[in-house]
């Protein structure tokens, strides 16, 4: 309210722009563009009649945990499918394929929210096949505490991975349709790698990472 409140005093003050003259409440907001009286103007050129690289405003939000009268959601949802390869004789497991299919809602950027995706399935690669924390049990240090140590998935580790976002405006979020994709892509990677390994190897690891000793020692 209060970013839509300074559009329509700037679009109504400013001489330069296209609406000067116009009254605020006549200023409408639709699909990206500022409606008015005059005609439609997309927001960036908008703010290029002005001179101004931005406009923001300061509001307060709401938290909507228990609340009964809260009728939408504003989370994202994703599906994660992974296959993984697991060779018996070598003890080798690698991730060889993983799609994500992602419902952020309208996607306005597609290369950086597909770079966003991406980079969390590598995170959810690490969470499910390499990263943990180990302590010194004499003196509760972290053992592991650096880049040396602490082993994270490296372009070897990466296989082909198949971003599809649905790309389904979600209007009763915003005007725009859009949802946040921060951390969707993460969510449901290490559980997806969990049960490719359990299919592949008949072994059900619960408790990650999922590593080579603890596929061997259920075999024993």
């Amino acid at each position: 309210k209060a970013i839509k409140k300074n559009f329509a005093n700037a679009a109504t003050k400013t001489n330069t722009s296209a609406f000067f003259g116009s009254k605020p409440e006549e200023i409408k907001y639709e699909a990206g563009m500022l409606n008015g009286p005059k005609g439609k103007v997309e927001y960036a050129k908008f703010l290029q009649s002005i001179n101004m690289a931005s406009l923001g405003g300061i509001g307060e939000a709401k938290g909507t945990m228990n609340d009964k009268e809260a009728k939408f959601s504003t989370k994202s949802f994703g599906a994660q499918f992974v296959e993984i390869g697991w060779n018996p004789d070598l003890a080798k497991l690698r991730v060889r394929r993983i799609v994500s299919v992602i419902d952020g809602g309208r996607i306005i950027n597609f290369q950086p929210a597909r770079n966003q995706i991406e980079g969390a399935i590598v995170m959810g690669i690490g969470m499910g096949l390499f990263e943990k924390s180990e302590y010194d049990v004499r003196y509760g240090h972290p053992a592991n505490g650096n880049l040396a140590d602490y082993i994270v998935p490296v372009h070897a580790d990466c296989p082909e991975i198949d971003v599809t976002f649905l790309d389904y405006p979600d209007k009763e979020v915003n005007e725009w349709g859009a949802r946040g994709v921060g951390e969707i892509g993460l969510a449901g990677i290490a559980s997806a790698i969990t049960a490719a390994v359990y299919h592949a190897t008949g072994v059900r690891v619960r408790e990650l990472p999922v590593t080579i000793e603890k596929l061997l020692k259920a075999n024993v």
